[in-house]
């Protein structure tokens, strides 16, 4: 008779560990892609029968993702996709300009010709992308612009911060970009941000990452605006 092999202990805590960052990489992807929606309830049994695991990791995942700002827990009613409000989404933007303007300054000193043809094109594709009315692959293009300018200064507390503040923002529903005559102004905006850096001058290039994210700001509060004189008995913060 063969003896049953008990995993090591050490062996056996890898697993979970592993699994639990699996189910939270899942999560988090549904959350960010608006699969599971802001406000949405995560449900134990549902999800757990979907991503074919036990409550063990998904209750973990939980717990992750709340550290990371995308959900929240209620007492005796469950967890929830939290649901960013505008006065919030204002602030994010507000800390994304400060940060922002540092690696405009920091990019125009050190940024080598290679990364400069990189960013360069990435802003073409955008291009391309306002010429097919393409917004979704816009949008992708612009969270990566964005990410990758960030990466290149070379400070990794920034790019850990700033990477988790564009992820509690895309708990806000704005529709910035939804508005087709919109993209055409964003895409010159990263541009003159390029052109800025490729300069070398610090101070222009701080200046125009600086006031890209203002602009950012200003269209997100009119379209939250917009969107309650249109649905007046919906939520105040929205």
């Amino acid at each position: 008779m063969v003896a049953s092999v008990v995993p090591h202990p050490t062996i056996t805590l890898l697993q979970t560990s592993s699994l639990t960052s699996v189910v939270q990489g899942e999560l988090e992807r549904m959350i960010l892609s608006g699969e599971l929606a802001p406000g949405a309830k995560l449900t134990e049994v549902a999800l757990a029968a979907r991503l074919g695991v036990s409550r063990g990791p998904l209750r973990e995942a939980f717990r992750m993702l709340e550290e990371a700002g995308l959900v929240r827990t209620e007492k005796n009613r469950g967890v929830f996709v939290r649901d960013i409000p505008i006065t919030e989404a204002v602030e994010i933007f507000d800390l994304r300009a400060a940060m922002d303007e540092l690696v405009g300054r920091r990019l125009a000193e050190n940024i080598t010709p290679a990364q400069l043809k990189e960013i360069r094109g990435l802003v073409d594709q955008m291009e391309q992308a306002v010429k097919a009315k393409d917004a979704y692959n816009y949008h992708l293009l612009n969270l990566k612009f964005h990410d990758r300018l960030v990466e290149l200064a070379g400070n990794g507390k920034l790019t850990a911060i700033y990477r988790k503040l564009i992820k509690e923002l895309s708990l806000f529903r704005r529709l910035n970009l939804a508005d087709g005559w919109l993209m055409p102004i964003s895409a010159n905006e990263h541009r003159q941000i390029v052109k800025a850096i490729a300069s070398g001058d610090r101070e222009s290039a701080g200046k125009a990452m600086f006031d890209h994210v203002i602009e950012s700001k200003e269209r997100t509060i009119k379209n939250n605006l917009r969107q309650q004189q249109a649905h007046p008995l919906g939520r105040a913060n929205r």
